[in-house]
């Protein structure tokens, strides 16, 4: 029987430091529980396998996200697939990016840099230096017409309350800003689902300022990328201002094309929601249907992905429902709400956040940043 296993590798960097004044943390040795291990098991096997079976894997490899700029507090996370037109730039498949959302400075909202980590090792670089006032949020993804796309979320200041609107950024395949996407539902972008589709794509868009997500329809061309429509299709989640994390509010995004179903993982509401029709509605479908809701796991639901076996994973930013015996955990459960397993990214609160997931054939990575640290954890799966 052909079983899952991590393939060893190194670590690339020392730990940088950390968003909050606390004392540095312990490289990580110990993983509190088993994240994907049902999707382990669907990779080896081919199917979805419900089981609890697990092992105690280490990263296999730690990254620093900090630029030559001084940059800090890693935020969203995307891997470059095999069919993106790399042309002449720097991006290549397996690469993963990283958006910094803070300044050299430590203030929120002030983050210019996107980092390129690549896949099979080597030196971390800039891959993007916007111009200030930028702030790079976890809105991060990529079309495969060779562009990027990222929610810019700046404050003045680094507080919640200098906050501005917002946009997004497209970002071509060398690294160069094409567009500016602005529009009155884009409020504060704080992540984002890109549902790529060729020639155009929809981005559902989670707005940090007013609790709403809404849903873009975009042109793509050889160009760039342009604005074709835009509404609000989910509103009504909880949304204030918090010292550490900035905002609490609708966060992660995960979209279901064949059930044409958007997973919403809303923060201060501690709960992951399901609205219906996403791609078709006109319009609000309010914060749609509760799908998961767990007190002993979650501790502020953050960023979310979905693993090859079809489970989500959602991050915590521990803002909400602390618990400093589960601290900095990304939670996969099932889409009918049942948990499945748990996993520390960092030993102490307030790291975990932006995450991602790419499966090629029988291989499946794992992606996803240590804010405590700033750095990139990443493990690597694949048949034996």
């Amino acid at each position: 029987m052909e079983t899952a296993t991590l393939r060893p590798s190194r670590s690339d960097s020392p730990r940088a430091s950390r968003r909050h004044v606390r004392p540095r943390a312990q490289t990580l040795t110990t993983l509190l529980g088993v994240l994907l291990a049902t999707a382990l098991s669907a990779v080896a096997s081919g199917r979805d396998n419900g089981t609890d079976d697990a092992f105690l894997p280490n990263p296999v490899r730690s990254v620093s996200t900090v630029p030559s700029n001084g940059d800090l507090n890693p935020y969203g996370v995307a891997f470059i697939g095999r069919d993106f037109t790399a042309g002449s730039g720097p991006l290549r498949s397996g690469d993963i990016l990283v958006s910094n959302f803070n300044n050299a400075a430590n203030l929120q909202g002030t983050g210019t840099t996107i980092v390129d980590v690549p896949g099979t090792g080597g030196a971390v670089t800039v891959f993007f230096q916007g111009t200030a006032p930028l702030g790079l949020t976890t809105a991060l993804g990529v079309l495969r017409k060779g562009f990027v796309v990222v929610g810019n979320g700046p404050s003045k200041d680094g507080t919640f309350a200098t906050a501005s609107a917002g946009s997004l950024l497209v970002i071509d395949n060398e690294g160069h800003l094409r567009q500016t996407i602005t529009d009155p539902t884009i409020q504060y972008p704080w992540d984002m689902a890109l549902v790529d589709r060729g020639g155009s794509a929809i981005a559902f868009v989670s707005n940090a300022l007013n609790g709403t997500v809404s849903r873009l329809t975009l042109d793509v061309g050889s160009g760039g990328v342009t604005l074709d429509d835009a509404r609000t299709i989910a509103s009504g989640y909880m949304h204030r201002a918090d010292p550490v994390a900035l905002v609490l509010s609708p966060t992660g995004l995960v979209y279901d094309r064949s059930r044409d179903v958007l997973y919403v993982a809303s923060t201060a509401d501690n709960k992951v929601f399901a609205v219906h029709d996403a791609a078709s509605r006109k319009g609000s479908g309010g914060t749609g249907n509760v799908v998961y809701q767990d007190s002993v796991h979650l501790h502020g639901a953050l960023a979310m992905a979905r693993a090859p076996n079809g489970h989500l994973l959602v991050s915590n930013v521990d803002s909400v429902n602390a618990d400093p015996t589960q601290p900095s955990e990304i939670v996969e459960f099932t889409t009918s709400g049942k948990f499945v397993k748990q996993l520390s990214v960092d030993p102490m609160l307030d790291g975990s956040f932006g995450l991602a997931v790419l499966t090629a054939g029988d291989d499946a990575t794992l992606a996803a940043v240590d804010d405590n640290t700033n750095s990139l954890l990443i493990w690597q799966i694949d048949r034996e």
